[in-house]
């Protein structure tokens, strides 16, 4: 079963970029690349500029997750700059490839391992890491839909009719921000671990609550800046309803296993933008890919390599009778 679903989620992976790439193609036929490229030389310097520091603030909010499950492990001896670059690559990596192909346990163990951190340590930081994601998506998605009910209309093509009903939405909203005030209430209140199966929950201290409470939707604010910024100015909406519908494209993205959200994520955020031109809103979706996905990639490649390169070279230097070599930039 094991090797089955090391197969099956690659292979709905796939299916999802070619279902959602033949829908998006359908979505965006007669569209002229002339009119995108005009959409996208239309953006000002300044706002470019802002959506590369939401950029910034968004892989920032993520190296925080790293560094608040070391705290709830106890591990302070890890400088913020290590912690930083391994975050960054580790996010980097796993938005673009996908993490069933390329996970980010594998990079995080390669990496904080080289600091003395066991296999369980990095178990428990990876699994934290992916809860404060989990719960920066369900605390903005509970507070958008308490806001504004009506925002679920925008995927009425996408949800059956009774989520899409403004007081089924509210509803749904409550109950988000109810879960996270339980998650809350179980530090505070220090309970005890919350069992599902095999998986164990263990509330952390409220030192470390407050710090996920913080980060978890800073991330998710600042990708979504990355859209709003570039979006044209006469005519986007409010940054209520981008965010809304980035955490509705995002999470389509992740649960569809397609490498980066490929076509799926565009697929999403076309259909939820039907007031704004479709050139206005690809150009947006270009920039988020280049500046969120694909300069981090390439970054991230580079880190990579000069990392291995120091391990090789500190197993060289510690081979019996070998000489010195250069010290490598990472050691």
């Amino acid at each position: 079963m094991k090797n089955v679903r090391e197969f099956l989620w690659p292979v709905i992976g796939l299916l999802a970029v070619v279902v959602s790439g033949w829908l998006l193609y359908r979505e965006l036929r007669g569209l002229s690349l002339d009119d995108v490229w005009e959409s996208l030389t239309a953006v000002p310097n300044h706002r470019y500029l802002l959506a590369g520091l939401s950029t910034l603030v968004a892989y920032a909010a993520l190296a925080w997750y790293d560094r608040i499950a070391l705290l709830h492990l106890g591990v302070r001896h890890i400088s913020w700059l290590f912690v930083s670059i391994t975050s960054f690559t580790t996010y980097a990596l796993s938005h673009n490839i996908g993490a069933s192909v390329f996970s980010g346990a594998v990079v995080r163990y390669r990496a904080y391992s080289s600091k003395g951190l066991s296999a369980a340590q990095i178990a428990v930081l990876v699994a934290l890491c992916s809860f404060t994601f989990g719960l920066g998506t369900i605390l903005l998605g509970g507070v958008v839909l308490t806001l504004d009910p009506t925002l679920l209309h925008r995927l009425e093509d996408l949800l059956p009719g009774f989520l899409t009903n403004p007081a089924t939405a509210r509803i749904v909203g409550f109950i988000l921000l109810g879960l996270v005030v339980l998650y809350a209430a179980g530090s505070i209140l220090h309970l005890p671990p919350l069992v599902v199966g095999k998986a164990k929950l263990e509330y952390p201290r409220p030192t470390i609550l407050w710090r996920q409470l913080l980060a978890a939707p800073l991330e998710l604010l600042g990708a979504a800046g990355i859209i709003y910024f570039v979006l044209p100015a006469h005519s986007e909406p409010s940054f209520v309803v981008v965010l809304a519908v980035f955490l509705a494209s995002f999470s389509a993205a992740l649960v569809s296993h397609a490498p980066g959200g490929l076509g799926v994520f565009e697929l999403v955020f076309l259909t939820a933008m039907p007031d704004i031109p479709k050139p206005d809103v690809l150009a947006a979706l270009i920039v988020f890919r280049v500046f969120y996905l694909l300069i981090p990639f390439a970054l991230s490649l580079i880190v990579v390599l000069m990392f291995e390169r120091s391990r090789l070279a500190q197993a060289w230097r510690g081979r019996p009778g070998s000489g010195p070599l250069p010290p490598s930039p990472l050691v």
